[in-house]
C-alpha cells in the first residue's frame, strides 16, 4: 500500500509539472489582453477629449466638436430624398463637377456616398482608367449604390463599407476626396478626417460641400448647414491647407483644401 500511495503522488507531481508551462502561457496571454484593453481604454479616453457632451437639440446627437453640435445622421430609410427629381435643379451638380477639374485616370473618394448620386457622375469624369471609391457606413446604402452602378453600367466604382471612425481606404491612394452634405453628420469627424488625410496622396485635395449656414434663405435645418469659417477651422486643425472656396452653387458652398 505504501508503494501504491507513493506512485500516485509521483503521478500527480508529474501532471503538475506538465501543466505548469500551460498555466504560465495562459497567464501571459491574460496579461497581454489586459494590456491591450488598457491601451484601447486610453485611446477611447483620448478620443473623448476631442468632444464635449451637451444636452441634445432636436436635430443633434448631444455631442459638440470645436463649437458646433453634430447633427443626427439621415438613415437609409430616407434614401429616396437623395434621388429626388428636384435635386439637379436645386444643387446644380454640373457646376460643382466643372469646378473640381477632374482628369481621366484620377482616383476619387466619394465619402458618405449614399445611393451614389454623385458617385456615377464622378466616375464619368475620371473615365475607365480612373477609379471612384464610394464609402458609406450603412450596408443598406451600399446595397442601393451597387444596384445603381449596375443599372447605369458603371464599372470603375469600388464600394467600401466604412465605419464611424475611418473611411477604410489605402494610404496615399486618393487624388481627391469629396463629402457632399456629409461632414456635419459625422459622429467622429476628427477621426474620419484623420483617415481621409491618411488616404490622400501628397498634394491631394479634400472638398467639403455643405449648405451655407451664412445664408438664412437656405431652407435647411441649422445643424445641417455649415459656415465656411467653421469648416476651415476644423480642416486646418488636421494640417490641411485651404486652397479656395467655390461660391457659384445655388445653396451650397464647396471649400477646397490640399494635403501638403
Amino acid at each position: 500500500m505504501l508503494r501504491t500511495r507513493t506512485r500516485s503522488r509521483n503521478c500527480r507531481t508529474s501532471h503538475t509539472h506538465r501543466m505548469l508551462p500551460i498555466l504560465l502561457a495562459c497567464l501571459s496571454a491574460l496579461a497581454l489582453l489586459s494590456s491591450a484593453s488598457l491601451d484601447a481604454a486610453a485611446q477611447a479616453v483620448a478620443a473623448d477629449t476631442r468632444y464635449e457632451r451637451v444636452v441634445p437639440s432636436p436635430d443633434g446627437i448631444g455631442k459638440r466638436h470645436m463649437g458646433r453640435e453634430i447633427a443626427g445622421v439621415m438613415g437609409w430609410e430616407g434614401a429616396q430624398w437623395l434621388e429626388r427629381e428636384s435635386r439637379a435643379r436645386e444643387e446644380r451638380p454640373e457646376l460643382l463637377l466643372r469646378e473640381l477639374a477632374l482628369a481621366p485616370g484620377m482616383t476619387v473618394a466619394d465619402i458618405g456616398a449614399g445611393t451614389g448620386y454623385y458617385t456615377w457622375q464622378l466616375a464619368k469624369q475620371v473615365g475607365p482608367g480612373g477609379r471612384v471609391y464610394a464609402v458609406d457606413v450603412q450596408p443598406e446604402m451600399i446595397s442601393m449604390l451597387d444596384s445603381q452602378m449596375v443599372k447605369r453600367g458603371v464599372r470603375n466604382v469600388v464600394s467600401v463599407l466604412g465605419s464611424e471612425t475611418t473611411v477604410k481606404l489605402p494610404p496615399a491612394s486618393v487624388d481627391l476626396a469629396i463629402m457632399v452634405d456629409v461632414y456635419h453628420e459625422l459622429a467622429y469627424p476628427a477621426e474620419v478626417l484623420d483617415s481621409i488625410v491618411n488616404a490622400l496622396k501628397p498634394g491631394g485635395r479634400v472638398v467639403f460641400v455643405e449648405y451655407r449656414a451664412e445664408d438664412p434663405a437656405v431652407a435647411i435645418k441649422p445643424l445641417h448647414k455649415m459656415s465656411e469659417r467653421q469648416v476651415r477651422r476644423e480642416a486646418t486643425a488636421h494640417g490641411l491647407k485651404w486652397e479656395r472656396s467655390i461660391e457659384s452653387l445655388p445653396i451650397q458652398h464647396a471649400i477646397v483644401f490640399r494635403k501638403p
